[in-house]
């Protein structure tokens, strides 16, 4: 069974071993890797109910974090009709397979009952591997964009060569 339901503070020690097993895979293969991840950001997100999990029969598989706006990187494309997708972290034993999809599914039905028009994401512009895996799953490119230094980022998305996704509701 999969399902997706916010996550927790009891999860941060385990949230926080999937980014640093994301860093190190990310850095073996020359990808970009977030840099000092805000720690904070993530405690954020959970205590305002915006980060969740993806559970897959009861084992924690990929977490991620939710906008429902992101006026810093998505200046005045954003029109607060969109949902946001970020840091989306996925646990090694689930790799490969393709779970990206289960947040997606979740986020069009975020979409529907808000009356929002489409998921956005942002990932590096340098790996075309991921921008690719994400087209596949009907993404497309909207711009490349290097975000400010500015304390409304985290410290890892500061300064950071960006390109922006979009997928639209039908």
């Amino acid at each position: 069974m999969v399902q997706v339901i916010p996550t927790a503070t009891i999860d941060l020690k385990q949230i926080f071993a999937f980014f640093e097993h994301s860093i190190d895979y990310q850095e073996k293969r020359g990808y970009p890797v977030w840099r000092n991840y805000d720690k904070q950001a993530i405690v954020n997100d959970i205590e305002n109910k915006m980060q969740f999990k993806v559970l897959v029969d009861g084992e924690m598989a990929m977490v991620f974090s939710i906008r429902y706006n992101d006026k810093v990187i998505w200046r005045s494309l954003d029109q607060g009709v969109s949902i946001y997708l970020h840091r989306i972290v996925v646990n090694p034993t689930f790799k490969g397979q393709r779970l990206f999809g289960t947040i997606l599914n979740w986020a069009i039905e975020q979409c529907r009952q808000n009356g929002l028009s489409n998921v956005r994401m942002d990932t590096w512009a340098a790996n075309p591997t991921i921008i690719n895996y994400y087209k596949g799953f009907g993404f497309k490119f909207v711009e490349n964009y290097t975000t400010p230094d500015s304390i409304e980022l985290p410290v890892h998305n500061r300064n950071l060569a960006l390109t922006l996704l979009e997928y639209q509701i039908i």
